[in-house]
């Protein structure tokens, strides 16, 4: 009799459990609702923060702003909280200057914040990428009806070449990310089209690979591609879409990575990925810090992050990170078919 009422007592909690979230929609779905209060980080974080490496900075914020941190310190600073746009590229070259694409335009400055070159971009059109090529050209992709692959002799602002690719999206959602590849050919990260395309000087399309939402793309010296994705994933993939090498940031444990942008290889294997935050649609917690990028080793261990938003190292959100001490990634030695 005992075990009976049990049972009853049991069952009757059952069935006002599943009454409740069968006709309360609110309590399903606080029910099935993720933790959202979570830390963004463990408070102690892995590595030697800032101070482990010498990099140059930027990334998409509400200011323009780029910086180089040396030992740990602010060495170097661009600043502009006038202009419009933002900083979805940009590039430190060996003799100090600075190329940056700032969504309405691309610019290239010295050291001194001197303007060397500069293009505005139409009305209606963004610039969101943007590479150099030797010392006389830019090559950039511009955003809207249609949209196009530029390269401009910076030397006597002519355009030496232009070429139409296919898009589907209103201007702002088509691109964020091209490289030049070794052979000369462009690599283009089409986000709205959810493809990475490989295009040579003439516009020829030589390669296609469906990567979702695909947000950056970047050669690797073995051939193969360095992707994220606004699906929250970096993949190694091949030239034949297999994928290599895979990272979901919904799997760090301990940390919320949301908005992977450009990710590098290192030359120890490990793979650094910016962690962008939005400032449009959030409002950073002081007491829940995001981080700002993460090192990622092949077996996926986080062995270290940036998180520095307090003076006076406040980098702002990231987007780009580019390691001083790593010898030519691709950047200085480029050629984009017979444009060197």
């Amino acid at each position: 009799m005992l075990n009976t009422l049990k049972l009853t007592h049991f069952a009757l909690i059952i069935i006002l459990l599943l009454t409740s979230v069968i006709f309360n929609p609110a309590a399903a779905q606080q029910a099935i609702a993720p933790e959202t209060n979570a830390p963004f980080a463990p408070a102690v974080l892995p590595g030697n923060g800032p101070k482990k490496f010498d990099f140059f900075y930027a990334g998409e914020g509400k200011a323009r702003n780029m910086y180089i941190v040396r030992g740990g310190r602010m060495t170097w600073a661009y600043t502009d909280t006038i202009g419009k746009g933002e900083i979805s590229d940009a590039t430190l070259m060996k003799n100090g200057n600075v190329l940056f694409a700032h969504q309405f335009g691309v610019t290239l400055i010295d050291s001194d914040k001197k303007i060397l070159w500069n293009y505005n971009a139409p009305e209606g059109y963004e610039t969101h990428t943007a590479q150099l090529i030797g010392n006389d050209h830019v090559v950039f992709v511009q955003n809207g009806t249609p949209a196009k692959v530029i390269v401009i002799d910076i030397k006597t602002n002519k355009v030496e070449k232009e070429f139409t690719i296919p898009f589907k999206s209103g201007t702002h959602g088509q691109i964020r990310h091209a490289r030049l590849t070794p052979t000369g050919t462009l690599l283009i990260a089409h986000m709205d089209l959810g493809k990475v395309c490989e295009y040579d000087v003439n516009g020829k399309q030589l390669l296609s690979i469906d990567v979702p939402s695909v947000w950056s793309a970047v050669p690797l010296k073995n051939g193969n591609i360095l992707v994220t994705s606004n699906q929250n994933f970096v993949k190694e993939i091949s030239r034949d879409g297999t994928v290599i090498w895979e990272y979901q940031l919904a799997n760090a444990p301990g940390y919320r990575l949301t908005n992977p942008q450009i990710a590098s290889r290192l030359p120890n294997g490990n793979t650094l990925i910016n962690n962008w935050f939005n400032q449009w649609s959030s409002r950073l917690d002081t007491s829940n810090i995001p981080v700002q990028a993460v090192e990622v080793t092949p077996d996926k261990k986080i062995i270290w992050a940036l998180r520095s938003w307090a003076e006076p190292l406040n980098l702002g959100p990231a987007t780009t990170i580019q390691l001083l001490s790593v010898p030519d990634i691709g950047i200085e030695k480029v050629h984009f078919g017979n444009i060197k």
